[in-house]
């Protein structure tokens, strides 16, 4: 199918690697690929810190990476990341220089989520790596340097699903507080029956195809994608009540598989009372934001740190 991209994007998207999900190992070796090639990050003005949290009950340690900026302002707010890459791929260095960019623009101290992957941890494992590591920044303020008043919630991608799990599951354990949520071209549902999941079969980065094996990988083998019996912790399209969820920001791109079940979910959770935002980039594919020489790519980077800045 031919889509009608941005004018800066459409030279990228014949350069763009496939993902085929059916080898993880692969996949994963792909991932890397594409980091490596990414632009390094600024850290000016950064302290970084690779350490290990403790992880959920009879799980390993948590690997994250943590960015403080220098000096750090009284009162900051810390934000957790949580990477993208399908529920399969993907560590702390994808998106080292966006977290970066979000500790430097929003004066935050960001904590990256080296959260384990599918299928050889399958759901819930990448869902209590996070919320493990949301409870010790949430029990560590004070060595952080942070206000335990301004935590917030970044995820993009598979990333932005986990985030939207997280919350979820915080309100209903009586988890850490959190002041916000950022769900960045967010996979949150499972039973791929939107408009937009149907007919984006062979769009860059993420279509049809990659979504139907990244969910079979994320859920495992006791539940089939499309089931009646899918935990709304792994897709929270499927949870019936938002009520009491953080204020959220919601993005989405036109050429898009989940760009329905985003929208939905911001019209959902605005209905729910919750304060939302939502904006969808026009001519734009998943992963535009990390293409970083196209205008609406910075933008895209631009109106994040706004929000963080104007919600955190």
């Amino acid at each position: 199918m031919t889509y009608a991209f941005d004018a800066e994007l459409a030279p990228w998207v014949p350069m763009l690697p496939v993902l085929d999900l059916r080898d993880p190992a692969a996949a994963r070796e792909v991932g890397r690929a594409i980091a490596a090639q990414l632009p390094p990050p600024d850290l000016t003005g950064l302290t970084v810190l690779d350490r290990t949290v403790p992880g959920p009950a009879g799980a390993p340690a948590v690997p994250v990476r943590i960015y403080t900026p220098q000096p750090l302002a009284a009162s900051a707010p810390a934000v957790l990341h949580l990477h993208g890459g399908g529920f399969v791929l993907g560590d702390l260095a994808l998106e080292h220089a966006d977290a970066a960019a979000f500790a430097s623009g929003i004066g935050a101290v960001v904590i990256a989520v080296d959260y384990r992957l599918a299928p050889e941890a399958p759901f819930p494992a990448a869902l209590e790596d996070s919320y493990a590591v949301l409870c010790w920044l949430a029990g560590n303020t004070d060595e952080l340097g942070v206000d335990p008043t301004r935590l917030g919630l970044y995820g993009r991608s598979a990333g932005g699903g986990i985030a939207a799990g997280l919350t979820l599951l915080t309100r209903d354990r009586g988890g850490p507080r959190l002041a916000m949520q950022y769900l960045d071209v967010p996979v949150l549902d499972d039973r791929l029956d939107s408009v937009s999941m149907r007919a984006y079969v062979d769009t860059p980065i993420w279509n049809r195809p990659s979504a139907e094996l990244g969910w079979s990988h994320y859920l495992g083998d006791s539940v089939r994608p499309g089931d009646p019996g899918v935990s709304p912790y792994a897709a929270p399209a499927r949870a019936e009540d938002l009520a009491g969820l953080p204020p959220a920001f919601v993005s989405g791109c036109q050429f898009d598989p989940v760009r329905d079940e985003g929208m939905r979910y911001a019209q959902r959770l605005a209905q729910a009372g919750v304060p939302t935002e939502a904006h969808l980039y026009p001519a734009t594919f998943h992963g535009s934001a990390l293409v970083t020489e196209a205008a609406v790519s910075r933008r895209m980077r631009r109106d994040a740190v706004a929000a963080f800045r104007r919600m955190l």
